[in-house]
């Protein structure tokens, strides 16, 4: 067998930014070959069945790539990909904006309706409403754009949401939204508190907490990527998104290999020149070469602290990288399958089909946001609060969602979120939520109990992955969340992951980033990261796409390099 191979491009990591960025690049014309350690590509986007008949999402589950360009650059729709569009999303987006009957939020007294000011306001700071509707613009500034050069400084005038209120909503803008809070946004264009809490709640699971300075849109932005097409999931789950990326890239030429674990990226004279697999790899010791580049879809730390190591880096560097942290919070996920359809109770009437889609509960009051984050931000444990008020997601029972459940008379819950501290941080060890699992599952039940009365019941069976399993189950959920690092004020855009390296490329030549911990906007927003990353390897004259591609309207050139527009 060969030793050796090469290729334009190696990308080390094949989860979905890695793979995207394949598809890209092999569409670009690039010879590319993509190492995933698992016997699987796919990262978070990942299905299991646990038991014949039943399809879980043990990571990601909702669409948060409604508004990328990828779709359409990629032409996804011709590899497989479709989406099972849920009749309450589609009617909550309708152009025309006029509220939905019924629409309200659940607390612990019960439902509480909604006004025409909560559902216009809403609907006026994400751009779901005006002359047009702008929230796919919205979308794409906060996350679809590459951040701006050292050369320019960041003003209200060019940081591209901004830009977007300015035109489409200049009501809207004003330079006090750069360091607003997002309760601060709502306040002023919401009145009902219990939906201020919802969103609140929706942008904190996002990676944004609505109380951070500064962040007020990107914490409105989680949110509306969450509602603008998350809700209604890919068909096939998220590894159906992931498997229409894996065919492009193929159909494009892309090599993917599994079981192919990188042992180190080759530095030679200050350049990244290739990598060499491990001889556990299934295709033994080979060394591949990169004519171009090589580039880390891999959490930033494991590039650096073991691919690399500290004799190419400088020691403040490395240091520095040795302090970037999650800083934030994870995800304890639980999937329910029951005998018989949830029954909720009384004082939700009302809701049933808005329940069974998808809730956030209870929405009582920001203090009781408050108090639950405690736990996370503060005391850094295990949930403190009774089931009965802690504040929890669930997708819903995919009753709509026909591969979700093919077992008769049985209806599954998936997923069930509660927010916990990440594995890192955890006061009393990593470890702390898997060694009480029975006690942790138990009250994740009881949590669900507080709507559906049957819950306790009629439970059949239940899969639960605390963020220490997340972490060991899949290498790239640093921390057990997949957003990795805290969307905050000092972790955004051209400060990711620092503000030197904020684009994409890294202190050694010829290796750039394309992981959610090394570059804006995280990991949420899938293909964001590869198409922001196009453009400075177009600037950096290592790819020319065809017209098909275009790029950020709000994208700025760098000084001295090839401009990623088009010329005309």
């Amino acid at each position: 067998m060969n030793r050796e191979e090469r290729y334009d491009f190696v990308i080390v990591g094949g989860g979905p930014n890695g793979t995207a960025l394949a598809a890209y690049l092999a569409k670009s014309g690039q010879s590319v070959c993509v190492l995933e350690e698992r016997p699987e590509s796919g990262g978070a986007c990942e299905n299991t069945e646990p038991i014949p008949g039943v399809r879980i999402d043990p990571h990601t589950t909702y669409m948060y790539a409604g508004a990328a360009p990828g779709f359409e650059q990629l032409e996804l729709w011709k590899h497989g990909f479709r989406m099972d569009w849920r009749p309450s999303t589609v009617q909550m987006a309708r152009p025309d904006m006029e509220p939905v009957a019924g629409a309200a939020n659940l607390t612990t007294e019960g439902v509480v309706p909604l006004v025409d000011k909560d559902v216009f306001g809403w609907a006026k700071i994400t751009g779901m409403a005006g002359e047009p509707p702008f929230a796919r613009e919205l979308l794409r500034a906060i996350y679809w754009c590459p951040p701006h050069p050292p050369e320019v400084e960041i003003t209200a005038e060019n940081i591209p949401y901004m830009q977007v209120y300015k035109q489409y909503a200049p009501d809207v803008w004003t330079e006090e939204l750069l360091d607003m809070t997002m309760w601060e946004l709502m306040d002023e264009y919401i009145e009902t508190e219990s939906y201020k809490v919802q969103m609140a709640m929706v942008a904190w699971y996002s990676g944004a907490s609505p109380e951070w300075e500064g962040v007020a849109v990107p914490a409105v932005g989680g949110a509306l990527a969450f509602a603008y097409v998350g809700v209604t999931p890919p068909r096939g789950g998220m590894h159906g998104y992931f498997h229409s990326i894996i065919r492009c890239a193929m159909a494009h030429g892309a090599v993917i290999r599994t079981i192919c674990p990188v042992d180190e990226i080759i530095i030679r004279e200050g350049r990244a020149v290739g990598v060499r697999l491990r001889d556990t790899a299934a295709w033994g010791e080979k060394t591949i070469w990169a004519n171009k580049a090589v580039v880390s879809a891999m959490d930033i730390q494991q590039t650096f602290l073991k691919l690399i190591g500290p004799q190419h880096m400088d020691v403040s560097f490395l240091q520095r990288i040795k302090d970037i942290s999650l800083k934030g919070s994870s995800i304890y996920v639980s999937h329910f399958l029951f005998r018989e359809p949830p029954r909720f109770r009384s004082k939700f009437k009302g809701l049933e089909n808005a329940i069974a889609d998808g809730v956030v509960y209870p929405c009582d009051s920001r203090e009781l946001y408050y108090e639950h984050i405690m736990d996370i931000n503060a005391r850094k444990g295990s949930p403190s609060m009774p089931p009965e008020k802690v504040l929890w997601i669930s997708c819903g029972s995919k009753r709509n969602i026909p591969d979700a459940c093919r077992i008769p008379d049985r209806y599954l819950v998936s997923p069930f979120y509660v927010i916990v501290p990440p594995p890192e941080y955890h006061v009393e060890g990593p470890d702390a939520l898997a060694k009480e699992k029975d006690k942790w599952d138990a009250y994740m039940l009881k949590a669900y109990s507080q709507v559906a009365e049957n819950a306790e019941d009629d439970l059949v069976q239940m899969w639960s992955n605390p963020p220490w399993e997340s972490e060991h189950r899949n290498v790239g959920l640093i921390g057990g969340g997949w957003y990795a690092t805290r969307m905050c004020k000092d972790q955004l855009w051209t400060n990711r992951p620092l503000p030197e390296y904020s684009r994409y490329r890294s202190p050694i030549d010829g290796l750039y980033f394309c992981h959610q911990t090394s570059g804006h906007p995280g990991g949420l927003a899938l293909m964001a990261i590869p198409y922001n990353l196009m453009h400075i390897l177009i600037e950096d004259g290592l790819v020319e796409p065809g017209d098909w591609w275009y790029p950020s309207p709000w994208y700025i050139p760098e000084k001295g390099k090839i401009s990623a527009i088009p010329r005309k």
